[in-house]
């Protein structure tokens, strides 16, 4: 077990999230950080995430940092070996390395009033920091349902996110559970090496092409020799999506001529009509996830893929049951059911000013002051938090705009001085909520018709930001101090330990220099 060590910051995570946290902490002047990492290396999704055919369905030149462009992408829509290859360059790039703490997954976090910092135990030794940035991500912890009889089936079973390489799919009788971005990706993957695939489909996503093409020697040439061209391709991809948002957000009838292109796609590659209706929603475009992909309906139009347009049930033996009755023999069961986003693990081992975990206080549903700060947890910022989410463009562009707010949240705490942390108001999270909420009533997410994992158990959208990023960037450029509590030790604090130091024969509290630095 390691000693115990203090440090300015703690960054949870070294997705793009905990990355970039790091990088604009060293901007800032701030070097006293660690980033917790429950693994053995970098990466976050793009690492855990390592499934045949996992790529990223944004643009690679906007699906990465603004301050660390990448000439050399390979290909239009990269390849998860190539993004998690650029957040290894990210990290070595800006110096992270010594900053790193692998093999310390965060079993607990408490909030220490008294002291005014956090103190953290992970499974690599015990911390503690005067704030604490939150960067683990919405699709950290595979999500497989409770299904009856799963526990006694003697083949392989794992989750797309759990990819297990070591076992053959060769010539397997195949089940693959779930029809999201996932096992769009796997299932054209795998099809021509197994025997039979049985795809569970409990309902059926919109499809479109995805236009991906190789990036050629010459185009990736010009962007290293000429860098404004990568900044105006970045710009030019950007620009594109923000001008589609009023589509999903005020006026989701106008998506109806995308529905119909999604179905064209469909008709030219599923010839079968009983497939094609199979594979038809009945729900609006772009309430759940648009997919991208140019060989899921050829794959399934293929003789040894049978799609069932029902939920996985029940497993007896090696026969798999789906919610209609039909059944299956199956070597294998893959699940591509999602993650826990709405009800995030992490959320039950950060403990608050009052004693309660945040998921105690999110019970009824997430919500955080600008996606970043939640009430009774003084100095805490999570990095793609409540209502962050886009359902078309790149999420590092949320991501840097949440780093901008932290990095004026960290200028607020310096310019406030001494020990100091900042706890969001309630009524302040509050009226951020219902302002949020009242512009989704609107949105393609909440009118479409569908059932998606935007949706908490109550039903209520707490994932998706109902807006421009353009938006969302000017929401959060600035740290209103009047939407928080400014909290300080008691004099009576200040004094014990004062005592406890002088006993000790150590410093006493700390000074505001130190807290600034």
């Amino acid at each position: 077990m390691a000693q115990h060590e203090h440090v300015r910051v703690a960054v949870i995570g070294s997705g793009f999230g905990g990355l970039g946290a790091a990088v604009r902490l060293r901007r800032e002047g701030v070097t006293d950080f660690v980033v917790l990492e429950r693994a053995g290396s970098v990466g976050g999704t793009w690492r855990d995430n390592s499934y045949p055919g996992c790529a990223c369905d944004v643009p690679s030149h906007l699906y990465s940092f603004s301050f660390a462009p990448n000439p050399d992408w390979p290909r239009t829509f990269s390849g998860q070996e190539h993004i998690r290859a650029y957040l290894e360059h990210v990290a070595d790039t800006f110096g992270l390395r010594p900053h790193l703490r692998f093999d310390a997954e965060v079993r607990r976090m408490a909030w220490d009033a008294r002291q005014l910092r956090w103190d953290i135990e992970t499974a690599a030794g015990t911390f503690s920091a005067d704030v604490v940035v939150s960067a683990t991500g919405p699709l950290s912890d595979p999500k497989i349902p409770a299904v009856p009889g799963l526990d006694s089936f003697e083949g392989e079973v794992f989750h797309s996110a759990r990819w297990n390489h070591d076992y053959d799919l060769r010539g397997k009788r195949v089940a693959m559970v779930g029809t999201g971005a996932s096992a769009i990706q796997i299932v054209p993957a795998i099809q021509p090496e197994v025997a039979r695939l049985t795809l569970f489909q409990r309902t059926p996503p919109w499809v479109l092409p995805r236009v991906d093409r190789a990036i050629g020697a010459a185009e990736r040439g010009l962007h290293r020799a000429l860098p404004f061209t990568t900044r105006a391709r970045r710009g030019f991809l950007w620009g594109i999506r923000e001008l589609q948002v009023q589509a999903f957000t005020k006026h989701p009838d106008e998506l109806g001529l995308v529905e119909k292109l999604a179905l064209r796609t469909m008709a030219r590659a599923v010839k079968d009509p009983e497939l094609r209706a199979k594979l038809t929603p009945d729900y609006r475009i772009g309430c759940k996830r648009i997919l991208l992909s140019s060989a899921y309906y050829p794959a399934l139009a293929r003789r040894n893929v049978d799609v069932v347009a029902s939920g996985l049930a029940e497993v007896r033996g090696s026969t798999v049951v789906a919610a209609d009755g039909s059944t299956a023999e199956v070597d294998a069961i893959i699940f591509g059911t999602g993650f826990h986003v709405t009800d995030m693990p992490i959320a039950e081992r950060v403990v608050g000013a009052d004693g309660r975990t945040l998921a105690e206080t999110w019970k009824d549903g997430m919500q955080a002051l600008r996606g970043a700060s939640a009430a009774g947890f003084p100095n805490w910022m999570t990095i793609i938090g409540p209502n962050t989410g886009l359902g078309n463009s790149s999420m590092i562009l949320m991501i840097e705009s949440q780093l901008n707010y932290l990095a004026d949240y960290l200028r607020q705490l310096r310019v406030l001085g001494g020990r100091v942390a900042l706890d969001a108001r309630p009524g302040a999270v509050a009226a951020w909520n219902d302002k949020v909420q009242e512009r989704m009533r609107r949105t393609v997410w909440n009118t479409g018709g569908c059932t998606s994992w935007y949706l908490d158990a109550n039903g209520r959208n707490t994932t998706i930001w109902p807006g421009t990023t353009t938006e969302f960037r000017r929401a959060t450029q600035r740290v209103d101090l009047a939407e928080y509590d400014v909290i300080r030790p008691s004099l009576a604090d200040d004094q014990a330990d004062d005592e406890a130091g002088v006993e000790a024969g150590e410093p006493g509290a700390r000074s505001g220099a130190e807290v600034g630095a």
